[in-house]
């Protein structure tokens, strides 16, 4: 893994490392996961080749990433005068990363989800007896449960970072 690099950098391999199997759990593959790691703590906008080696993967793996990353808006695309090459780096702002995963998971997932529950509620409205009544409840409970979470989330994201600390504080107690 490491030859003889500063300590620093040895404990960034195996945060890269780690990321990447934490990124599983959250719902995105453990390369994109590394890349995101190794970019944001990557004192200079990397290049894909640079990537490449780091991680050892493909360029066809690296690139498919490094686009994914850029269109989540967790990375950016980073011009040099002179270079022909492109160059990534990452937000770096804890508070503006989780804002943007969250508004990414929102458009990606739960919204498509909230759909999928009008629509289920939507044909089955006429139902009024038995397990179509049952089905058509548990959709509108569903519903309405979602997108009180969503209306939660969105009030926490458009707190800037200290308000939403307080707010989390004082609900935690």
């Amino acid at each position: 893994m490491s030859k003889e690099l500063p300590e620093w950098e040895k404990a960034r391999e195996e945060f890269v490392i780690q990321w990447g199997s934490l990124g599983t759990q959250w719902g995105i593959n453990r390369t994109m996961a590394q890349i995101h790691a190794l970019l944001m703590t990557a004192p200079e906008p990397m290049c894909t080749d640079e990537v490449m080696e780091r991680l050892e993967i493909s360029r066809g793996n690296a690139h498919t990433n490094l686009k994914d990353l850029v269109s989540w808006n967790l990375v950016r695309i980073i011009t040099k005068k002179g270079d022909r090459k492109e160059y990534f780096e990452a937000e770096k702002d804890v508070w503006k990363i989780f804002i943007t995963i969250s508004k990414e998971r929102k458009r990606r997932e739960i919204e498509p989800a909230i759909q999928l529950l009008r629509d289920c509620a939507a044909r089955t409205k006429d139902e009024t007896a038995g397990p179509g009544k049952e089905f058509n409840q548990q959709m509108k409970d569903l519903d309405e449960f979602l997108s009180f979470g969503v209306k939660v989330a969105d009030t926490v994201i458009s707190m800037k970072h200290a308000s939403a600390l307080q707010w989390a504080m004082r609900l935690l107690g």
